[in-house]
């Protein structure tokens, strides 16, 4: 796998969300420390062998005074390891009639020898070994040692032994870490994006609220940096978006946070402020720190910055509506001649036509019947047979045209309007299974999102069950996806609320499966049907072992756990060739098909039935 740098507070923001599974085995690069890869050394547990000359009720007593032992590493006289003793088959034999009495005394290595238990041979393994290798090794030896795990040698004599599942959880904690940094930070600039600022911005105000504070919000746009890139070319330009980063955070405090929110824009959020005018004096020093010249890359460039300032709680109490006002107060700066800066006032001129806030909008698109859903379908790997659709939402804005569902959907989540929202995605999806049937069309299963903001709604069991009477859906038809976030938190209320809702018949899937904290444990509580295995691990996986050995990992885990795979984001024919190889029995993404309107989707389902 490769190696990720990440900064030092998006190390602490993982740690933070699950300390459990992060702090003290850090599997990425802090800074500029150059480490090496990890290796299987850091899941040994030391356990005491067994000499393959001792009896065999020695073993046997082993077992029986230690329940928490899983399998029993057996070494030569050497200390080089030879096998590795399943707790549950061994035990299962010595409690046969006569077991005890016909093979107690016998040396452990003869009777492993014969053809009483017939151990397989067990997965032996240096401590210097990658763990993609040991991963690769587990997967290709069988299942089986997911289970009873495998033995770890140092130069050759026997150094403890290690678990699959343990394995799988740390390979899929690097990812994790890759994913949260390219969710939360630039990657040009190494600054929080606006992904985290968002979170940043809303813990601060809610902090300030708390103790009768302040925040500041300083919107920062490059003047005239089209120019830079037109004339000099984007690579000089990026190397000026870097420099200026770096001028940002050497005048700001070290507890404020510099964030890149697209393109030349920038803001600074400024916590914990006892007076406005400390926001005043921040805009100012940015200001005359550009005065100096940018040298990159052999240019010698005066840059200058337009800056607009917005204070929590003074203009507004709204996030989203705070950062709106610090734009407009920025374009006011920008009309008044760019290098400066301008405090928001009701004066300050109305919000820019092309970033009007889209919460009102929002709030309206329901009822101008302004959503649709579109349907991508869910294949069988092996035959190419429609098995399902998954509906998704869109919204046809009268101004904006089509708006990315990445944009809306978590301002739906944040006002409330997710439920309505999600309600209506509900009924809609039923209506069209409804349809569907009366048009004498194959059976498909239909796949809906359910947000953490619907999950937690107190009537969303019954809202469920009088959507499904009011459409007389089949509720086997149906299957709800929630991402592995809602099913982290009061796991108990959780599990009450699963219980309701898969009483109803319906099915249960996890989405985007290892992108988040998903525990093993809670697997197994869960009533889940499905686990649907994330676009980012699929995207290359023929040319990505980590991604391969990820995804292997998950299928055979849904494979002993009697779990359902979808694999989503197949978009090559070697993508789906190597997925179906694992045994991976359905798929979804551009290489089956785009997501598609009714009338598009029946076309297709006439097509797979003429192919």
């Amino acid at each position: 796998m490769d190696r990720v740098t990440l900064p030092e507070e998006c190390v602490e923001n993982i740690a933070e969300q699950a300390p459990e599974r992060f702090l003290g085995q850090m599997l990425f690069i802090k800074d500029d420390h150059l480490q090496e890869a990890p290796t299987v050394r850091s899941l040994v547990r030391w356990m005491s062998p067994v000499e393959q000359l001792s009896p065999c009720e020695h073993l046997i007593q082993r077992f029986l005074a230690e329940p928490s032992v899983y399998a029993l590493p057996i070494v030569d006289d050497r200390g080089c390891p030879v096998a590795l003793v399943d707790r549950k088959r061994f035990v299962e034999f010595f409690t046969k009639p006569y077991s005890k009495e016909l093979f107690g005394r016998q040396g452990i290595v003869d009777f492993l020898n014969g053809n009483h238990y017939l151990a397989p041979a067990p997965v032996i393994v240096e401590d210097t070994c990658s763990l993609e290798d040991v991963a690769q090794i587990i997967i290709t030896s069988g299942i089986e040692h997911m289970v009873t795990g495998f033995i770890v040698t140092r130069a050759g004599q026997y150094a403890g032994v290690a678990n699959g599942h343990d394995l799988l959880s740390l390979i899929t904690q690097r990812k994790q870490a890759e994913l949260y940094y390219l969710a939360h930070y630039d990657h040009l600039t190494g600054v929080p994006n606006r992904v985290l600022l968002a979170d940043r911005i809303g813990q601060a105000c809610r902090e300030a609220e708390r103790n009768a504070g302040m925040v500041a919000l300083l919107f920062i746009d490059v003047d005239r940096f089209k120019q830079i890139n037109d004339s000099l070319g984007h690579r000089v330009g990026d190397a000026v978006l870097r420099a200026l980063v770096s001028r940002f955070k050497s005048v700001a405090r070290k507890m404020d946070t510099v964030a890149r929110i697209g393109g030349d824009e920038f803001m600074i959020l400024m916590e914990s402020i006892a007076m406005p005018e400390s926001a005043d004096l921040l805009a100012s020093r940015l200001i005359d720190a550009m005065r100096a010249p940018v040298d990159v890359l052999g240019h010698s460039l005066l840059v200058t910055v337009s800056i607009g300032v917005a204070i929590y709680p003074r203009d507004d109490r709204d996030f989203s509506r705070l950062m709106a006002k610090a734009d407009a107060a920025m374009y006011e700066a920008k009309a008044k001649g760019r290098n400066g800066f301008r405090i928001y006032t009701e004066a300050t001129a109305t919000f820019n036509p092309a970033r009007l806030s889209l919460e009102n909008d929002l709030r309206h698109a329901l009822a101008r019947n302004e959503f649709s859903l579109v349907f991508q379908p869910q294949v069988e790997i092996a035959s190419g047979l429609p098995r399902g659709v998954e509906a998704l939402l869109r919204w046809n804005h009268p101004q904006r045209g089509l708006i990315s569902p990445l944009e809306f959907i978590p301002l739906a989540e944040e006002t409330g309007l997710i439920v309505p929202v999600g309600a209506w995605v509900m009924r809609q999806a039923f209506a069209q299974m409804a349809a569907w049937k009366t048009a004498g069309l194959p059976t498909l299963r239909m796949a809906i999102n359910i947000s953490a903001v619907q999950f937690h709604h107190g009537d969303f069991a019954d809202l469920l069950a009088r959507a499904l009477a009011d459409f007389d859906i089949d509720p086997t038809l149906v299957e709800l996806e929630l991402t592995e976030s809602v099913l982290m938190h009061n796991v108990e209320e959780v599990l009450d609320n699963l219980r309701r809702i898969k009483s109803h018949g319906v099915m249960l899937a996890i989405d985007d499966f290892g992108t988040g904290f998903s525990s093993l444990n809670y697997l197994r509580r869960f009533p889940i049907d499905r686990l649907k295995i994330d676009q980012s691990f699929i995207r290359g996986i023929t040319q990505t072992p980590a991604n391969a050995s990820i995804t292997k990992a998950i299928i055979a885990l849904a494979d002993s756990l009697s779990l359902e795979v979808v694999a989503e984001g197949i978009e090559e024919s070697v993508e789906n060739d190597f997925l179906n190889s694992l045994g991976c029995k359905e798929g979804q993404g551009y290489f089956f098909a785009r997501p598609l309107n009714t009338l598009q989707v029946e076309q297709w389902l006439a097509g797979a039935r003429a192919a």
